[in-house]
């Protein structure tokens, strides 16, 4: 969040908001300038910060109105997401308008007559000139139901019990970064570090067990505050996180995963089947939300305060380009699950299962030779949100990959120095006074703790397509690699789906036997032919572990496919097997070093 020094002490901005239509999925807001420009623009945002796409949020904005007393005036649309107001400078100028909410994620906003959510950047209007101005926010119950209750982590002014009433923020920026969630949720407390922190769940079943959650929930918190601020005072931390309190907002779903990082909340979404159940035993649906949630609570430091340069000050107009997602969403990625087993939520074993996904996953992507990490970063905007068929070929995962870089640095600071990356992250938040900072910071933290440059290993891991040298670093910290056989989609090179005895391709590997013989994403796989000359033997194939069951010995044999309602016979070559990695405990002394830091 950019600091609040030098903020305007003009009149606030005044929102309502109220539920107007639950059934029609309808947000009213009204929106009160008391001192408007003579040509007062406005604009609503077309992204929403922590997620890197373009996604129009205007388009969802209907019945924009506008009066000053009881004059009407016709506001005047200038683009797609701006307007201009013609009016009276010496007095208050008001806006009216809906919004459309029927999208069920962390992104936007959402209505029924079950829940309600939203985020500011869906609902409220920027007041051109007036962003750094008080503004407040009065939630109304409108047409919701008497058992719904308000969640936020904006600051209350003066509300009901059930948490309806006016909010207020310092300035525009913080009145966007705190969503609200509505409804009859389920809600639970704790404190870490003396600090409160709020859970509520809607849509949990009647077997969910919110103690283990908020038990888990709060050593993981815990944990992250240890990691930022070990040390407290003597080291430049107070020892306390950087907010008052905390809002966990979580959507169960029947099927969904994902979140989003505010300021002092987040909002997330999981399957209901990944909660914790009573007298049930977790999974690992359990373990990855804990995952999520420590990813989340992460990014309260690195992104949302320590932050790149460019989101010094959010241009909520365009595209805010940086480099540098491989560092605040990798780091992010590689620390989350490092702190479930530091907060004792993970074994060893557990711990490299996870790690063990993340290199394969990363080796399984061809676009790892293809496109640079830094440059993953800067093409979020135009790839990373808008997979298809060529993703995995062209393109690698900033999270993924910029985990394997921050777990490469650490394990290298490790063998050389008495320094980890643990001391490289509260060092760039001692440097970077908790703001806005660059790669340059990076190279020169580490270059002080380890008395040389990384400069090499940043321009080969970070911004070449230079493998990692991960199985060197691994063994060194005790290890085991072990190399098994893959399974035959990878062996294909192919990404397939299977339901209802049909083998569809959706994605053809680069370079894999797949692309060599042909097979293209959106084919059926019908079945296979073996032998030649007069003599033919085919087989349906109803799930792709057929073709070893039919095919034999043979290592050439014939795909049948169907594309665009036509028969294809495709001549296709079984390559040799070919291995992944899997992860075990070698030495658990080392490990112990690095894992239970």
């Amino acid at each position: 969040m950019p600091p609040t020094s030098g903020r305007s002490n003009t009149a606030p901005l005044l929102y309502q908001v109220e539920p107007a239509d639950l059934h029609a999925h309808l947000y009213r807001i009204t929106l009160s300038i008391p001192r408007p420009q003579a040509d007062q623009r406005v604009t609503l945002p077309v992204w929403i910060p922590g997620s890197y796409l373009v996604r129009e949020f205007s388009k969802n904005l209907q019945m924009l109105r506008a009066r000053q007393g009881r004059r009407q005036i016709t506001p005047q649309q200038l683009d797609k997401c701006s307007w201009q107001i013609a009016c009276d400078p010496q007095q208050a100028l008001e806006l009216s308008y809906e919004v459309y909410a029927f999208d069920n994620s962390v992104r936007t906003a959402w209505l029924d007559a079950t829940r309600g959510f939203f985020n500011g950047t869906s609902l409220c209007l920027r007041v051109e000139g007036q962003s750094e101005a008080p503004h407040e926010l009065t939630l109304l119950p409108g047409d919701s139901p008497a058992a719904w209750q308000v969640a936020t982590g904006l600051s209350a002014l003066k509300v009901d019990r059930r948490g309806f009433g006016r909010y207020r923020a310092s300035h525009y920026d913080e009145l966007v970064d705190c969503p609200f969630e509505l409804g009859a949720f389920w809600r639970g407390d704790f404190k870490a570090a003396g600090v409160p922190h709020r859970f509520v769940i809607a849509g949990a079943p009647p077997s969910f067990d919110g103690t283990r959650l908020l038990a888990d929930a709060q050593r993981i918190c815990e944990t992250a505050i240890r990691f930022w601020h070990a040390g407290g005072k003597s080291t430049g931390r107070s020892g306390k996180p950087p907010f008052a309190r905390y809002v966990f907002m979580l959507n169960a779903t029947d099927d969904g995963y994902g979140g989003l990082e505010h300021h002092n909340s987040t909002a997330l979404i999981c399957a209901r089947r990944d909660l914790p159940r009573t007298e049930a035993k977790v999974g690992e649906g359990y373990t990855t939300l804990l995952g999520l949630i420590s990813h989340e609570y992460f990014h309260s430091w690195n992104v949302k305060r320590l932050r790149p340069a460019a989101f010094a000050r959010y241009d909520y107009s365009r595209e805010n380009y940086t480099d540098l997602l491989w560092f605040f969403e990798g780091f992010t990625s590689y620390f989350d699950d490092l702190l479930l087993r530091r907060a004792g939520l993970l074994d060893d074993a557990g711990y490299l299962r996870l790690l063990n996904k993340s290199v394969n996953q990363l080796q399984q992507t061809p676009g790892r030779l293809v496109q640079s990490v830094a440059q993953a970063s800067l093409d979020a905007w135009v790839k990373y949100y808008r997979v298809d068929e060529n993703t995995p070929n062209a393109t690698v995962s900033y999270y993924g990959k910029g985990a394997l870089v921050a777990l490469c640095l650490d394990l290298t600071l490790r063998a050389e120095c008495p320094h980890s990356l643990d001391d490289v992250m509260r060092a760039l938040w001692v440097r970077c006074k908790a703001g806005p900072m660059a790669e340059s910071d990076l190279l020169a933290v580490l270059q002080e703790l380890s008395g040389r440059s990384w400069a090499r290993e940043l321009n080969r891991w970070v911004h070449s397509t230079a493998e990692l040298p991960l199985r060197e670093l691994l063994e060194r910290h005790g290890v085991g690699i072990h190399e098994e056989p893959a399974q035959l989609a990878q062996r294909l090179g192919l990404r397939v789906g299977e339901t209802g005895g049909s083998i569809h391709i959706k994605t053809v590997l680069r370079g894999g036997a797949g692309e060599r013989a042909g097979l293209a994403a959106g084919d059926e796989w019908l079945g296979v032919e073996l032998g030649g000359g007069k003599t033919h033997s085919g087989w349906r194939l109803n799930k792709l572990d057929d073709l070893l069951l039919y095919a034999g010995g043979e290592v050439r044999v014939r795909a049948l496919v169907a594309r665009d309602k036509q028969l294809l016979t495709l001549p296709l070559q079984l390559p040799p097997s070919v291995s992944t990695w899997r992860l075990s405990v070698r030495a658990k002394e080392q490990l112990a070093d690095w894992l239970g830091a």
